[in-house]
């Protein structure tokens, strides 16, 4: 099953990139098609409308990143939204893109469509917990995309969060929820927005977060 060429054009006019960057996309579209015959990077239902389900899901994260360079993706997975932020700041100098993803055949893919697409991507095959202390000087934006539930999800990024970096979070209409359970443990300013893609998405912006004290 490949994608609808229509799907691209629809996925476009919803979040507008430049020529350069949508032939970097091209490719890399193109490459997860081939190896989605043999990994499960995307779901096989989603692939006809990956461009607007998947492409333009991730393009929307960057208006709300402002002029950031320093950017970590974590659980890049099949590269939603770590390899499309980086075809978008490839126009940037200076920018920096690290793929975080723990599975090996993932990370190999990650790799690969980031030579070919000429990205300024750097991918770390490791588990998140034992690279993000080493990594988070310096980033401006970390985001995640499908990764886990948001009590687990600021704890992942908490070491980026903690030395000034905004979470750009990905989630799904269950979010007041898992807010609500994020209090129990951490204080969050955090804001909430619309997804442009997914009539029940929406988008985490975390400004800063606290652990809550234990009881005693």
């Amino acid at each position: 099953m490949s994608t609808d060429s229509s799907d691209r054009a629809r996925a476009l006019r919803l979040t507008p990139v430049s020529r350069e960057t949508e032939d970097r996309l091209v490719a890399i579209i193109a490459l997860l098609e081939k190896w989605q015959r043999t990994i499960n990077l995307v779901a096989p239902a989603s692939l006809p409308q990956v461009w607007t389900r998947h492409v333009a899901d991730s393009l929307q994260l960057l208006p709300l990143a402002g002029e950031a360079r320093r950017w970590v993706d974590l659980g890049s997975g099949g590269g939603f939204p770590g390899l499309v932020v980086a075809a978008v700041l490839a126009e940037r100098p200076g920018a920096d893109v690290t793929l975080v993803e723990s599975d090996t055949r993932k990370a190999a893919f990650l790799r690969e469509a980031a030579r070919i697409a000429e990205l300024p991507a750097t991918v770390l095959p490791a588990r998140i917990e034992q690279v993000a202390p080493k990594i988070a000087a310096g980033v401006e934006i970390v985001s995640a995309r499908a990764l886990a539930a948001l009590p687990k999800l600021i704890d992942l990024a908490y070491p980026f969060l903690a030395q000034g970096a905004t979470g750009l979070f990905l989630k799904g209409q269950d979010v007041d929820n898992e807010l609500t359970e994020t209090a129990k443990s951490w204080r969050i300013d955090a804001e909430i927005k619309e997804s442009l893609t997914d009539r029940g998405g929406r988008i985490v912006i975390v400004r800063s977060a606290a652990p809550l004290s234990p009881t005693p």
